[in-house]
């Protein structure tokens, strides 16, 4: 008995997916090369230069504040605490004491991070003046 069985009544459909894969690679690089070799590489000074008018384009540093960065953190931090809520709840009762406590100190620990971000001012929103 050999290990490879073709009998297997999705091995057609895994067969198909594999065949469509390479064939997406195939024609992405088959894509990518001819675009290459048709583009035109070279720039004129014309196509580059500033048309009749307007202020000269600049790069200008695309800041965002931390602000948005820690909100995010804290959204995700809390949400995963209620994520994290809906297993226990549906066994609360399977858990006992046990898991009660460890929710418990589960919640006082996620108390005191946010605390923690509270009075480092994490949660005030700096408007852009």
């Amino acid at each position: 008995m050999t290990h490879m069985d073709f009998s297997h009544p999705y091995f057609g459909v895994f067969v198909m997916f594999v065949l469509t894969f390479v064939a997406f690679i195939l024609t992405v690089a088959l894509a990518r090369f001819i675009s290459r070799k048709i583009a035109r590489l070279n720039t004129e000074k014309l196509k580059v230069s500033l048309y009749e008018c307007g202020p000269e384009a600049t790069k200008q540093p695309n800041t965002i504040s931390v602000q948005f960065y820690l909100m995010a953190l804290l959204f995700i931090l809390f949400d995963i605490e209620i994520i994290f809520m809906f297993p226990w709840a549906v066994d609360f009762i399977i858990l006992g004491w046990f898991g009660f406590i460890e929710m418990i100190l589960f919640i006082v620990l996620l108390t005191i991070g946010f605390i923690y971000a509270w009075k480092k001012g994490a949660l005030e929103w700096h408007s852009i003046k």
